[in-house]
């Protein structure tokens, strides 16, 4: 199950393995997912648009810490 974290006003939504972003994010939120090569940051957009960071983290708290960084600037 998805799980929020709310920064700043900006949803971050923790996905597990499986999960997809279209059926759990919206636009302006940012989704962490991992795979096996590690941790990624996607941006939701318009029309359900995603744009990522080109290399994942190592660990969840690297990429949370980032993806709040992120929310710090907007999304």
């Amino acid at each position: 199950m998805a799980t929020l974290v709310k920064h700043r006003k900006v949803n971050i939504i923790v996905l597990e393995q499986g999960e997809d972003i279209a059926g759990n994010c919206r636009e302006g939120d940012i989704a962490i997912l991992s795979d096996a090569a590690g941790w990624w940051i996607k941006f939701v957009g318009a029309d359900g648009q995603v744009d990522c960071y080109g290399i994942p983290y190592a660990s969840y708290n690297e990429a949370l810490w980032a993806a709040k960084a992120a929310a710090e600037f907007g999304t």
